[in-house]
């Protein structure tokens, strides 16, 4: 890991540029709602991202395996798409499960978080499976401790979600942040416990678990997003979480 670790002031340049992602999303969580498009989302991204005094993190970012650089700010993914949707003129309807994945960059530091939105009314499996995805994340994050492993984190997701009847994606993963937006380690949606390197101190991972409501197998569009290769629904959240001596941070929350 070496040279990935994190500085206390680095962390703390971190949790600022956190604190400004988690209002842009919480500001497009709310305009999430039917009738509005996904480009309409994007635009209002990248202006808010400016007012934030950051740069899109993903505008222009190419990354590894995509055929060209992603060309929005914000990645908006519908139903089976899990993640890497492209804003588009979409209209967003009722009962839509809508992913909003979002990064910036902010002092020379890259943060990432994703929420999923059930728009509207949405079916009661629905409803489980953007529960079930946002507590896995959750205890993700409390594994994220000195004395545990990398799979430890991916063993706890994997064995809450299939506990609730889901599958997650495995094709996919967390990983490393900081001065890049993907570094090492790879932070996995399953795993052994005990297995992966060992969590220290300086460590900031953005955890994502993505999950579907079917066998978890993955196709990919010409576009480079991902879609349910069962075409059964999808949810994803993440955050960017800090390890410290005192246990694990998050830094993309309000």
């Amino acid at each position: 890991m070496g040279s990935n670790l994190k500085t206390e002031e680095e962390i703390k340049i971190m949790a600022e540029a956190g604190r400004r992602l988690a209002h842009v999303l919480q500001v497009l969580k709310e305009e999430t709602s039917p009738g509005i498009t996904t480009a309409y989302l994007d635009q209002l991204a990248f202006r808010l991202i400016g007012q934030a005094d950051a740069k899109p993190a993903f505008l222009g970012y190419k990354p590894e395996g995509a055929s060209r650089a992603y060309p929005y700010t914000l990645c908006a993914s519908i139903n089976e798409v899990v993640v890497h949707g492209q804003p588009s003129d979409y209209i967003i309807q009722d009962g839509d499960l809508v992913k909003l994945d979002l990064g910036l960059k902010f002092k020379g530091f890259y943060v990432d978080s994703a929420v999923t939105v059930g728009v509207g009314r949405i079916g009661r499996e629905a409803k489980k499976l953007i529960e079930a995805t946002e507590e896995s994340l959750g205890l993700a994050i409390e594994e994220a401790h000195i004395g545990n492993t990398i799979g430890d984190i991916g063993h706890t997701v994997e064995k809450y979600i299939t506990g609730k009847k889901f599958s997650v994606v495995r094709s996919l993963t967390g990983h490393g942040i900081g001065r890049h937006l993907h570094e090492d380690p790879q932070v996995l949606n399953f795993g052994k416990p005990g297995g992966g390197e060992d969590i220290e101190v300086g460590m900031v991972l953005a955890i994502e678990p993505m999950v579907t409501m079917g066998s978890g197998r993955t196709d990919t569009l010409p576009d480079d997003s991902f879609i349910t290769a069962d075409g059964s629904l999808a949810a994803h959240f993440e955050h960017t979480v800090a390890i410290t001596e005192d246990g694990p941070i998050v830094l993309t929350r309000l």
